[in-house]
């Protein structure tokens, strides 16, 4: 079976990309001491950065084809070297036409996950997967529309998300929600306000979609650890806790998009601490 595919009982996900990001880790992580890194330097880059991956993921459910965040979007004039904006290829490289796309679905609306949601035409925006519908919390809607919240938080939502409501493309999801018979919103809040994982249980497995619980594996040794991107750090603490704790109590298989490419893997235990195993 390809590295970029996941088997979770009758249920294949591909892992494709957009592309990575990198940011100094102190600017990243601005709480946690330079030092404090020391044991986990292998999960950073040679220069001592944090490196996210921007993965997607594509798969089949109850006759759907669905996308799971959307990257980074089109390099723009101003980044033309810009080591994202490869959504588009990668789903060229297997053969996944932007029209084959039936359903979106955002884990939440930053801008590394709802960049390729809509395209520039002729000064319209123009859907990127015109036969699909996209989901987002409502709470993130709300959220993405707070002035206090936009320039910092969701600088890019007016041109990504706001266009979807007046193109009557966009569904709300609410705490919890089924979207297909295999699939489920779960609510795991803080990073945005109306962040969701994705719950997917089929043939007796199940597998979850992070979203941004995790940034980096060193979190699940420091679970305490917060980023500068997430808007609540304490509920964020919270969430990362209560979901670690029941992927690591019920053997999930864990889709991490910001991991190291695939993201898939499990987290396992070794002397009273958790790593993350990949896949």
């Amino acid at each position: 079976m390809h590295e970029n595919i996941i088997t979770i009982g009758n249920i294949e996900v591909l892992s494709i990309s957009d592309g990575k990001l990198e940011f100094d880790i102190c600017e990243f992580f601005p709480s946690i001491p330079d030092e404090s890194w020391d044991q986990y330097r292998d999960h950073l880059t040679e220069d001592n950065k944090v490196s996210f991956n921007l993965a997607s993921y594509f798969f089949r459910s109850d006759g759907k084809n669905i996308l799971v965040d959307t990257g980074m979007g089109p390099r723009s004039p101003r980044h033309p070297d810009a080591p994202w904006g490869e959504l588009m290829d990668d789903m060229k490289r297997y053969d996944i036409n932007p029209t084959d796309v039936d359903l979106v679905i955002m884990t939440h609306a930053h801008r590394d996950h709802i960049g390729w949601n809509l395209t520039q035409e002729n000064g319209n925006s123009v859907p990127t997967f015109p036969n699909a519908r996209y989901c987002l919390s409502y709470k993130d809607w709300e959220a993405c529309h707070n002035p206090d919240l936009i320039k910092d938080r969701f600088p890019n939502a007016e041109r990504c998300v706001w266009p979807l409501q007046e193109l009557g493309l966009i569904d709300f999801l609410d705490d919890d929600t089924s979207i297909t018979s295999e699939l489920k919103a779960i609510a795991t809040p803080g990073h945005t306000p109306g962040h969701f994982s994705i719950q997917i249980s089929s043939g007796g497995e199940t597998g979850i979609i992070l979203g941004d619980v995790l940034h980096n594996a060193a979190q699940l040794q420091e679970m305490d650890w917060s980023s500068r991107a997430d808007i609540d750090p304490d509920l964020a603490r919270e969430t990362r806790h209560s979901i670690v704790n029941l992927i690591e109590a019920n053997d999930y298989k864990v889709l991490a998009g910001h991991l190291p490419s695939p993201g898939f893997g499990k987290i396992i235990r070794l002397n009273g601490k958790r790593y993350w195993q990949g896949f």
